[in-house]
């Protein structure tokens, strides 16, 4: 058994002592310099800690018991049994020299470009940072992107980016950890652009009410963050913006939910053309129609303000609306009627709802979260809630005030004020491109003509059509597919595609991913890569096997030149040489462990598997051995292994996965009857292994509603080599 402590060398001339540590078995000794230094005099030699309690004592203190369980796990809990005084040198080095260099470095620098041209991305419901990872992998023709702000709302997420793009490649990229629903969401973000222009804007909100496999839920707090993310595109007005989301977009609801989506993309006009458009409808307007056509006016002047004036803005609509009420109201109505008659006040009251927009928006959005939190739904509550959100809604309360008008006997004379009222406010609710329909109502066949002219140069944006793109088409071991809406602004080149990078014969497999991580039993943790033998493990199959490892480009195209492997990219990273990583990679467990300075400088990180029972791994052999999950159900049914369970997904080592999604229990590894790691699960999504997932592993229950842990950033990330294809083509077109 070995003895693992540590010692104080001799002073330097500043006092300050060289800690060593020195491990002891059988008569021999490893002696081994920590690069830390103390003075004597704040260490205490029989507990082997710093003394006192400054942030310096605390990380050095967090750095000796690192060392001394790395060195404990090496010698007292490895298969291998012996081992050479240089072996155990060399692997309690690496981590020694990873604590140096992540001590001794500038952690924040400026992007600066020292040569090539930078455009800047903004990376909305950012989650891990599959977009960002792969945005910093593009460049084309000396042009490349700088991270600006990524945003989310969750705590792991701000822990991830920080981890990994300030202190690990040190670059100047600011986190917003906020809910863009909230009022000052877009005051915030533009704080922290601090002024910049922004080129590219990418996300994917996470539209679950999109989902193939989540079910609607009214009223769900998910389901206008659509809305929110084209708000910032409005005020941001990037040359292009890229939107992910799920397949079952483009069927959702009969392919409504695409078009509307589509239509409000084509609804973000360019304000400066605004005034074009207006003298155009003033010319038009004749004093039979007035009213209607300076509600239209109105409604296209809100285009132009920004967020903090809205609210003012839509008040006025709404004032200028109700003032042309009050003028009519005399004539439909005596004054007894006018004071006490239930429509009127419905009218009148709809009024006082419909200024106060804002005010109901911030109420519609707390009751929601309140809400969700307390899982209101499937109960006998949801629908008194769903039913008050329903009524505050713009859209109904012009509803009733529509039936209200109805209501009345309103004299013949004055019936198209009236419907001209109900119209109008129609508008106040409406996209830019109904209200251009209204307008094209009145407009002859001539007038029609000059206004799609003027629609031309006033559009922002233009997007024909999303497209699918599958993952494995650009060098992900993964058949993921994801719907991509490029929005590309008119003074820009028109992306309708992203063209594949690989052929089918030439995707990457799964065993090219995995194979080298294919080390670990149940219930174990790696810290550092293993030898692996193909020819041992898979013995008979080895040729078969070894002809999947081919030597690639970064992109997957095969190169067998002067390319990698997939595993020998993953390990050495795909980053463009400006954005090298500063510092060797590490892990916290939180925010207050990276402030207490609690890091974890292992050579890999992620790579632990689950701790499954017996039964469940009887049950993962038989499945494995069978090759699918519905194949062998009658044999566990028939060896009492059966279980609830909906799906596993077996890998098959010679193609690509299924979509990686959040629960690793959900699949089983090709060689093993285990769950995968963290890190394999990484591989699939085409992480790199530098690229350190934060804080805890997995979650369950409620938890999963507020936490954020390493399993769900990676199923719920865009994978990185997906986003390098979508960035190196806009990288090709930007102007």
């Amino acid at each position: 058994m070995a003895t693992i402590n540590f010692y104080l060398d001799k002073p330097d001339k500043k006092g300050f002592a060289p800690i060593h540590l020195r491990i002891n078995c059988k008569g021999s000794q490893i002696k081994l310099s920590i690069g830390q230094k103390i003075e004597s005099k704040n260490f205490n030699k029989t507990k082997q800690k710093a003394i006192g309690l400054s942030a310096e004592s605390h990380e050095i203190n967090h750095y000796l018991d690192f060392l001394k369980e790395r060195a404990d796990e090496l010698l007292h809990h490895s298969p291998k049994k012996t081992f050479s005084q240089d072996e155990i040198k060399s692997v309690l080095n690496e981590h020694i020299e990873n604590y140096k260099e992540n001590n001794y470095v500038n952690i924040v620098k400026e992007q600066v470009s020292l040569y090539g041209k930078p455009y800047t991305f903004v990376d909305l419901f950012a989650g891990a940072g599959g977009f960002s990872e792969g945005f910093l992998q593009a460049e084309n023709n000396n042009k490349f992107f700088d991270f600006i702000v990524a945003n989310d709302i969750n705590e792991n997420c701000e822990l991830t980016h920080v981890v990994r793009y300030n202190h690990q490649l040190g670059l100047d990229a600011e986190f917003l950890k906020q809910d863009i629903t909230e009022p000052d969401f877009l005051d915030n973000l533009l704080e922290k652009i601090n002024g910049k222009e922004i080129d590219v804007v990418c996300g994917g909100p996470p539209c679950q009410s999109f989902s193939l496999a989540g079910k609607r839920k009214k009223f769900d707090k998910k389901d206008d963050l659509f809305s929110h993310y084209l708000e910032v595109i409005k005020v941001l007005q990037p040359k292009y913006f890229v939107m992910e989301n799920v397949k079952g977009i483009l069927t959702k609801e009969g392919g409504k939910i695409k078009e509307l989506i589509i239509k409000e993309i084509n609804s973000i006009v360019d304000i400066k053309e605004i005034p074009l458009l207006i003298s155009f409808i003033k010319k038009i307007e004749n004093e039979s129609n007035s009213f209607l056509f300076d509600s239209i006016i109105k409604r296209v002047e809100l285009e132009k303000l920004l967020e903090k004036d809205k609210e003012s803005g839509e008040e006025d609509f709404i004032r200028f609306v109700e003032n042309r009420f009050k003028k009519i109201t005399p004539k439909i109505a005596d004054y007894k009627t006018s004071k006490t008659d239930e429509n009127i006040n419905t009218i009148r009251h709809g009024f006082n709802l419909l200024a106060r927009t804002k005010e109901w928006e911030k109420l519609k959005r707390d009751i929601i979260k309140e809400k969700d939190f307390c899982n209101i739904d499937n109960d006998n509550f949801v629908n008194s809630f769903t039913d008050f959100l329903t009524e505050i809604e713009s859209e109904s309360v012009i509803s009733k005030i529509e039936n209200s008008f109805s209501s009345l006997k309103i004299p013949i004379a004055y019936k198209a004020d009236c419907n001209d009222i109900i119209t109008s406010l129609k508008i106040y609710t409406s996209s830019f491109d109904d209200s251009i329909e209204i307008l094209k109502s009145h407009c002859n066949a001539t007038q029609k003509k000059e206004l799609n002219t003027i629609l031309e140069s006033i559009r922002l944006y233009k997007i024909e059509q999303p497209f699918v793109a599958n993952a494995s088409n650009y060098g992900v071991p993964q058949n993921r597919e994801r719907v991509l809406f490029i929005g590309c602004r008119k003074d820009q080149k028109y992306i309708y595609e992203i063209p594949p990078t690989v052929s089918e014969e030439e995707k990457v497999t799964i065993f090219e991913a995995l194979y080298d991580l294919d080390f670990i039993g149940n219930n174990q943790e790696a810290h550092r890569y293993e030898p692996i033998d193909i020819s041992v493990q898979y013995n008979g199959t080895a040729k078969k096997m070894k002809n999947l490892l081919i030597k690639r480009n970064i992109d997957g195209k095969p190169n067998s030149q002067s390319g990698k492997s997939f595993a020998e990219w993953s390990k050495n990273g795909r980053l463009i040489e400006r954005f090298k990583p500063q510092t060797k990679p590490f892990y916290v467990r939180s925010t207050e462990g990276l402030e207490n300075g609690e890091k974890y400088f292992d050579i890999l990180n992620n790579h632990k598997t689950s701790n499954q029972n017996e039964t469940v791994i009887e049950r993962l052999s038989v499945i494995l051995k069978e090759g699918n999950y519905k194949k062998a159900q009658p044999k566990l049914e028939k060896l009492g292994l059966s279980t609830n369970k909906r799906n596993y997904n077996v890998l098959k080592p010679n193609e690509q996965s299924s979509t990686i999604m959040t629960i690793a229990d959900d699949y089983i590894h090709y060689n093993s009857p285990r769950a995968l790691t963290v890190r394999e699960m990484a591989r699939l999504q085409s992480f790199d292994d530098s690229f350190v997932f934060q804080g805890k592993r997995s979650t369950g229950g409620n938890n999963r509603k507020t936490e954020v842990p390493q399993y769900t950033l990676v199923g719920n990330a865009v994978p990185p080599l997906l986003a390098r294809a979508v960035a190196n083509e806009i990288l090709k077109h930007i102007k």
